[in-house]
């Protein structure tokens, strides 16, 4: 086992560790012609003794590492998780490579695909969604693959992580809402949030205790039971029916802000007039004149080419510091929290 640790697992070391033909374990991990079950079974357990990895890639073109990025993506009906898609496919182009992308719906589908990557030989992994387990990390750094996450808690050790500054959004949303003479201030996040949301929430608190805000206002933290528009809408229904008010809101996302939005608007109060509502993302759809939502404005540009000079540069350099790259934001006022001129 010792000699192994220096060089990959071959289909030949399965095939004399099974005590079968090499052509055998071809099939099997091949899905080529008919394998009898014993067979079978006798090489996948030798296969997983081994840790031995299929390298499609090698199959067919014979070379140690492909030009494919490999792209985690979940949820991609949400536009901002679609603009983020767009600009990382983009600068991967941009950079010479191909992306591999694979959408996926929970933990488990996030394990296969990490190891499917690991298998295509893919020249890096960019994580969009998902917290990917700490030993398949491993197992992509141990076989000189560099792992980025996006707007994920910086928790695990030899990947690069990039978020937008979470701090700086929020230190913008409590000067806006300070300036607006807001004394009664909420923030709308779902049940089941990322770390992202969960991270911009405590550094709006954060911030309105720097600025000296929480001891002269009311704070509450509005949970929507779901997310997306259909969850901010829901959550102020409920908002509504129980007699609370506030003069200044943040959401967590663009989409809970629309939802929240017109949520309100049912219940007879809009923004600017009866409150403030400031979303983040500044999707598209908060342009819109229905809208015309103050939002924090995330670059999707600059993220993904932060997130491809990380993977090269660890691709480089494995040993390298791990990296937190924080982008800058920027406020984009509109009707829903108005400048002072408007």
């Amino acid at each position: 086992m010792g000699s192994r640790s220096h060089r990959s697992v071959t289909a030949q070391d399965v095939a004399k560790l099974a005590g079968v033909s090499r052509a055998s374990v071809s099939r099997v991990f091949g899905n080529q012609g008919n394998v009898a079950r014993e067979t079978h079974e006798k090489i996948v357990k030798a296969a997983n003794e081994l840790g031995y990895q299929v390298n499609f890639l090698a199959q067919g073109l014979n070379r140690k590492r492909s030009q494919l990025i490999g792209v985690v993506v979940a949820r991609l009906s949400d536009p901002f998780r679609s603009s983020l898609l767009e600009g990382l496919l983009n600068e991967i182009q941009h950079k010479g490579y191909q992306a591999l992308v694979t959408e996926v719906r929970g933990a488990e589908e996030l394990e296969t695909t990490m190891r499917r990557f690991t298998q295509f030989r893919v020249s890096g992994v960019i994580v969009t969604s998902g917290q990917p387990p700490a030993e398949l990390v491993k197992e992509c750094v141990q076989h000189g693959i560099p792992v980025v996450g996006i707007n994920r808690h910086m928790d695990i050790p030899d990947v690069d992580f990039v978020c937008s500054d979470n701090k700086m959004a929020a230190l913008l949303v409590a000067e806006q809402l300070m300036r607006c003479g807001c004394h009664s201030i909420g923030w709308l996040n779902y049940q089941q949030s990322t770390w992202s949301g969960i991270n911009r929430g405590d550094m709006f608190r954060q911030a309105m205790t720097e600025k000296g805000l929480l001891g002269d206002c009311d704070f509450q933290h509005i949970i929507a039971e779901a997310d997306g528009y259909e969850g901010g809408r829901q959550a102020a229904h409920r908002f509504c029916a129980e007699g609370k008010k506030l003069d200044g809101i943040f959401c967590a996302n663009a989409q809970l802000a629309c939802g929240f939005l017109d949520g309100m608007r049912e219940n007879g109060l809009d923004a600017p007039t009866d409150f403030h509502i400031i979303g983040f993302d500044n999707t598209p759809q908060t342009a819109q004149y229905s809208y015309r939502l103050t939002t924090i404005h995330q670059d999707v540009t600059e993220t993904a080419k932060r997130v491809l000079s990380c993977l090269e540069a660890r691709s480089h350099d494995p040993r390298i510091v791990q990296r937190m790259e924080k982008i800058p934001v920027k406020l984009v006022l509109r009707n829903t929290s108005p400048g002072q001129n408007e």
